[in-house]
């Protein structure tokens, strides 16, 4: 009978590690959009990375424990946080908006989900297999080494294609304050101070338990292994743990940095000003293509432009692909003759030619009916808009799917000038990806303009969206004007305030004024330079660190 209560007690403990990483993933996963508990970011990542040095020391104990594995329970916070926060989307299913049956377009939104969920998770069982090879290094080492090893992973991370849920985005849109610390060295200055001040409350908690085994240790030591004899001369624990007094500093001084950047004033010269009016066509991705969606679209937009030039706007914004029409077409449109007429410039999305393929564009069209500028996306949605490993998967997909175009991305080095001026474009899923922000505000852009399409997902997808585009305006100090198809479509400043934003599955348009900008912040200028720099330190830290270990032992001998 005790061994069958002994045996069913150390099961529950060894699945104890895997429900607490899962539970702290999940909370880091509610930061965002809808739940938007943003500030549970600064705690959620300290359970884990206990487990991950407890368990490891423990593990090299002699003679050794045998706990979990840090890397396995590691892999769940990643499921925990990327699954909850990337839940959006399974909104994709029915696909039936692009010919997918039923069954077959589950079992692809499942894989979807799934595997960005493991992907993520895998990230962080990286890091916490690194984690666990410095678990006998000193507190501070831990906490350079884990929050450059983050930061690096982050970084490899987003230079793929597959990219959305930084740590530094769980702070958008609410914490406008410490998003001013992207202005520094881009979303990677957010991130390390997350993780930072994560590791900072996980080693106080470490140590404050290493503490206490310590003085029990020693308590029995002095009584003879008598816990019931009391010790007067007994060591008290310190009442003030110093990495708990560092991370309330650090946090402090980070906001106290973000509110100097917030503080600074926009100059809104009169000769920069620019009043940009967005159209909201709320056209349902199901009937887009049909002759009742492109009825809409036509009738929408043209409308739209109509009704806000006659509202006195320079430019007009359309969404991604508001008008399903190929760049030869676009000249036989009425919203093409309506620009013809009235003058106005323009933005609208629709599709390039690329051979046999095509591209999903934004183009200027200015007061003749000329187009004189083009942007591809570059950026795009895998298994949405392309098929990865298209030679291994691309019969499987064809099979689930009767689509028969092949979407191709534009170049990584494009530029977009307008009547006005350069401007920055994202179309939709570009947003994630800072460096295409910043390389287009390096290169001369004044003012942002993104184009989205959101239709097809669930409704926390357009807040987590705009969140994005929030952090792409403060990063680059410039204005931005947003058009979705179904929302949110909306207006920042370089604060990352929103002037405007629209309701959700609404047929809306709105004007705003915006300035052109020509500053450029230590990020636009410098691009990430503190991954590098953080794992630098790392590097040369751990290796001091080994150095001077093996010299004191030599010396010994």
């Amino acid at each position: 009978m005790q061994k069958k209560l002994s045996k069913k007690q150390g099961e529950g403990l060894s699945l104890l590690p895997y429900l607490i990483a899962l539970s702290s993933g999940v909370l880091m996963g509610l930061t965002v959009a809808p739940v938007d508990a943003w500030f549970l970011a600064w705690i959620a990542l300290a359970p884990l990375w206990v487990l991950v040095i407890t368990s490891a020391k423990r593990k090299n104990q002699s003679p050794p424990a045998s706990p979990a594995p840090p890397a396995p329970p590691a892999l769940f916070w990643g499921i925990g946080y990327h699954g909850i926060a990337l839940f959006w989307i399974t909104g994709i299913h029915p696909m039936d908006w692009l010919g997918v049956p039923w069954w077959p377009s589950l079992a692809i939104t499942l894989f979807c989900w799934s595997f960005i969920s493991l992907y993520g998770g895998l990230f962080v069982a990286i890091w916490a297999a690194v984690m666990a090879r410095v678990a006998k290094q000193k507190p501070w080492l831990r906490i350079l080494i884990g929050t450059s090893i983050w930061c690096g992973l982050e970084a490899l991370w987003s230079a793929g294609p597959l990219w959305w849920s930084s740590l530094a985005y769980t702070q958008s849109p609410h914490n406008l304050i410490i998003l001013h610390l992207g202005q520094l060295s881009g979303t990677t200055t957010i991130t390390a101070a997350i993780v930072a001040i994560n590791g900072l409350i996980a080693e106080a908690w470490i140590t404050h338990k290493e503490r206490k085994i310590s003085s029990a240790s020693r308590t029995l030591s002095s009584t003879g292994g008598n816990p019931r004899t009391e010790v007067s001369s007994s060591a008290p624990l310190r009442f003030v743990n110093p990495y708990l007094a560092i991370a309330t500093t650090l946090l402090i001084t980070l906001h106290l940095i973000g509110l100097a950047l917030y503080s600074q004033p926009i100059a809104q010269p009169p000769t920069a000003a620019l009043k940009i009016g967005v159209i909201q066509g709320n056209i349902p991705n199901k009937i887009k293509l049909t002759p009742e969606g492109l009825r809409r679209a036509i009738t929408g937009y043209t409308d739209g432009y109509l009704t806000l030039v006659n509202q006195g706007v320079d430019g007009v914004l359309t969404p991604e692909g508001a008008m399903p029409f190929f760049q030869r077409d676009l000249a036989a449109t009425p919203l093409v003759k309506a620009v013809k007429e009235k003058g106005v410039v323009a933005w609208v999305g629709a599709f390039g030619e690329r051979g046999r393929s095509y591209t999903n564009s934004l183009f200027t069209v200015i007061g003749s009916g000329e187009i004189t500028s083009r942007y591809d996306k570059s950026k795009l949605v895998p298994l949405g808009e392309y098929i990865p490993f298209e030679s291994i998967l691309g019969g499987i997909i064809s099979r689930l799917s009767p689509l028969d175009e092949h979407q191709v991305p534009g170049s990584a080095n494009q530029i977009f000038d307008t009547p006005f001026g350069r401007a920055i474009v994202g179309i939709c899923y570009e947003s994630a990806f800072p460096e295409q922000f910043r390389r287009q505000a390096a290169a001369g852009g004044q003012f942002i303009l993104s184009s989205s399409n959101d239709a097809h997902y669930s409704a926390s997808m357009p807040f987590q969206h705009h969140a994005q585009d929030i952090m792409r305006a403060i990063e680059t100090d410039r204005w931005a004007a947003r058009a979705t198809n179904t929302g949110y479509s909306a207006f920042v400043d370089p604060h990352g305030r929103t002037l405007w934003i629209s309701r959700y599955n609404t047929y809306e348009t709105h004007a705003e004024t915006i300035y052109r900008r020509q500053t450029q912040t230590f990020y636009v200028r410098w691009g990430d330079w503190l991954t590098p720099l953080l794992l630098g330190l790392g590097a040369l830290a751990w290796g001091f660190n080994i150095f001077w270990q093996n010299d004191g032992n030599t010396n010994l001998k």
